[in-house]
């Protein structure tokens, strides 16, 4: 069973839709014992980091998910703050991250006068597969993923980036270390390429 974290935040009925229509069983998770029970997990996230983290702090459900990631090992994927929220920091709050995933996250860097694009990053964008990521089997050519952000994630060791993609300058959008995931976009709003994504995060071999 996949939970999806239920602490406010996120577009979970959309990602339980998905599910459903595939034959596999994901649902809300709000309490301890939901994440305790679950063999994957999935935190989305909406809005501000800061808000963000004190939502889930706020709902008693940090103690558990640390324990489901760090100690048993999990899969866990973060999808859009969710992946920010993996990280150490940001700079769009003071608040620290859960730290799962050895990377920071800036405001964009959107790169020289003459290819500024405005904020937020909203839309379809190409994605590129890099290091080899069993999250990315199937979509090796011509994905496309809808984004809706302002801060990146920068991983502080290149091999921890599976995925790429470009607005202004290239940057993270697919991250992996170990058992935790993370995808800056919405595959809950991305058509056939994103449910093969969570298709595949729910086949992946724990």
């Amino acid at each position: 069973m996949i939970a999806i974290v239920d602490y406010g935040l996120g577009n979970i009925q959309a990602i339980a839709n998905i599910y459903d229509r595939l034959g596999i069983v994901a649902a809300p998770a709000a309490t301890a014992e939901a994440i305790e029970q679950a063999e994957r997990i999935i935190l989305p996230g909406v809005g501000s980091f800061d808000w963000a983290m004190q939502s889930l702090d706020n709902a008693g459900l940090r103690s558990p998910l640390d324990h489901a990631v760090r100690v048993a090992r999990k899969p866990v994927l973060g999808i859009c703050v969710g992946m920010q929220m993996m990280t150490h920091r940001s700079e769009e709050g003071q608040l620290a991250g859960l730290g799962w995933i050895d990377a920071d996250v800036q405001r964009f860097r959107i790169g020289p006068a003459e290819r500024r694009q405005v904020l937020p990053h909203m839309g379809w964008n190409d994605v590129i597969p890099g290091q080899p990521s069993p999250l990315m089997r199937g979509l090796e050519a011509d994905a496309r993923f809808y984004f809706l952000h302002s801060y990146c994630v920068v991983p502080r060791r290149n091999e921890l980036t599976f995925a790429v993609a470009e607005y202004g300058s290239d940057f993270a959008c697919g991250v992996q270390q170990e058992n935790c995931y993370g995808v800056q976009f919405h595959p809950e709003k991305s058509h056939a390429w994103g449910v093969q994504l969570l298709r595949n995060f729910a086949e992946l071999t724990c």
